[in-house]
């Protein structure tokens, strides 16, 4: 069994993930806490080539099951390389995103099935499972203002992807399958208003993540 911890950042695009994982490093790095940050897509070299197929090439016109497919790719060469090599290490394992993230996107708003892409997500990831899962929850009509770089006071946005672009009503069905989730999961999937100013965020974060340093 893997000794160390595992947490995903979830929510819709713009949702402040970013900011807040940033926060978080931050103040582990000041308690001399040993963690990997990583993200989905994109963690590996071959995650890298497979994030810009997904966000940024629209002209592609990928399929919702091939999407699908290539979410898992990425998550399966993510987690064989870096996340359970870091979890069998001891190490806080932090990543913008993860399964979750598949069964509302693809599952759920793309119509692929949340039973298929489960079962794809288990697979890919070895039976692995967060051991919190931090869902930042915003209200759909916000992504399109929040994703814009103009209106990026952090500098840390990246470009509008193909997934910002998409309809409000697209983002609000991610959103209905990300609470139904934590209505299903309540004791990993924990719910936080991403409306709140930024440090009232961060410490409703660390009053989560404090437990799980106890028990390593």
């Amino acid at each position: 069994m893997s000794k160390g911890r595992l947490i995903s950042f979830e929510g819709l695009d713009g949702a402040g993930k970013t900011t807040q994982m940033q926060l978080l490093e931050q103040w582990l790095a000041a308690r001399n806490i040993p963690y990997v940050r990583t993200r989905e897509p994109g963690g590996t070299p071959l995650g890298v080539e497979i994030r810009h197929l997904l966000l940024n090439r629209p002209d592609l016109a990928i399929t919702p099951l091939a999407e699908a497919f290539l979410f898992q790719a990425d998550r399966a060469q993510h987690f064989t390389n870096v996340i359970i090599p870091a979890l069998e290490a001891g190490k806080l394992v932090i990543t913008d995103r993860c399964f979750d993230a598949s069964i509302a996107y693809q599952g759920h708003a793309r119509g692929v099935g949340i039973e298929l892409v489960a079962r794809l997500s288990v697979i890919a990831t070895q039976g692995h499972i967060p051991n919190l899962t931090i869902l930042l929850d915003l209200d759909s009509d916000q992504v399109r203002a929040r994703t814009d770089t103009a209106n990026d006071a952090s500098g840390l946005r990246e470009q509008q992807t193909r997934f910002d672009a998409e309809e409000e009503q697209f983002h609000r069905r991610v959103r209905e399958a990300f609470l139904a989730l934590a209505r299903i999961y309540p004791d990993r999937i924990k719910v936080l208003d991403a409306s709140r100013p930024p440090q009232q965020i961060h410490e409703q974060i660390v009053a989560l993540v404090e437990p799980l340093l106890e028990d390593r």
